[in-house]
């Protein structure tokens, strides 16, 4: 077996991707792997406390390495970053590294190329399967997530904090993909076949977030957060 560490971002496309590559017999999952902001104490990707991610890893089951990231990192902090950490991953005799990404080919290949500079390899569950069909088997295998950032272009502030079912998905808008695999959303995966018991938290403050643009032809972009406290 393959032995493989999975990149770990707390939400549903991770906790579906990591379900199933538990099942397959050609790879031993035996880390999970998180960026986090040590500045703020908070998954770097949609700011969930640390508190709830380990609360979350305990019940999966398996260690966690956190990879820390600083307040406000530009790319070559985070790539120097990522490949010290890969660097010691492989180290660590890792071979394969997963990934819960579906269809985003140019972040696929991003992610293949940094890997390629340690000698590492890339697995991709749920790779260009239809995201329709994807989030209907998460609900359909008894998965829960709930919306803990939200594309202010495409949502308003109640749309954070409101737990996945059909119905929401089936309300999205035309333009928002079904996994909100564009950025449009993502979530915290709370309860499901993944895990041995529910993670129990309440509903915190919302928030809206404004980023610069990245250029000057571009707008600002906006963002709804939703803090999660664990219990």
């Amino acid at each position: 077996m393959k032995k493989t560490y999975f990149n770990w971002s707390t939400g549903k496309d991770s906790a579906l991707a990591l379900f199933l590559l538990l099942q397959d017999k050609t790879y031993s999952v035996d880390k999970l792997v998180t960026t986090i902001n040590s500045h703020f104490n908070r998954v770097s990707m949609h700011g969930l406390r640390v508190e709830l991610l380990n609360k979350q890893v305990a019940a999966i089951g398996l260690p966690i390495q956190y990879i820390e990231l600083p307040e406000h990192p530009d790319m070559d902090d985070y790539n120097a970053i990522m490949l010290s950490a890969t660097n010691q991953l492989k180290a660590e005799s890792y071979s394969h590294a997963a990934f819960g990404d579906i269809f985003l080919e140019d972040l696929k290949f991003y992610r293949e190329m940094q890997l390629l500079e340690v000698g590492l390899t890339g697995v991709f569950p749920i790779w260009k399967q239809d995201t329709k069909k994807l989030i209907k088997r998460f609900l359909d295998l008894g998965f829960k997530a709930i919306v803990v950032c939200a594309d202010a272009n495409y949502f308003e502030s109640d749309f954070v904090g409101t737990v996945l079912t059909q119905e929401v998905i089936d309300d999205l808008p035309e333009e928002v993909d079904f996994c909100g695999e564009n950025g449009e959303f993502h979530t915290f995966c709370f309860d499901g076949p993944l895990f041995k018991t529910p993670i129990d938290f309440e509903v915190g403050e919302k928030t809206y977030r404004e980023y610069p643009a990245p250029n000057k032809q571009s707008k600002p972009s906006g963002f709804w957060y939703c803090d999660l406290v664990a219990v």
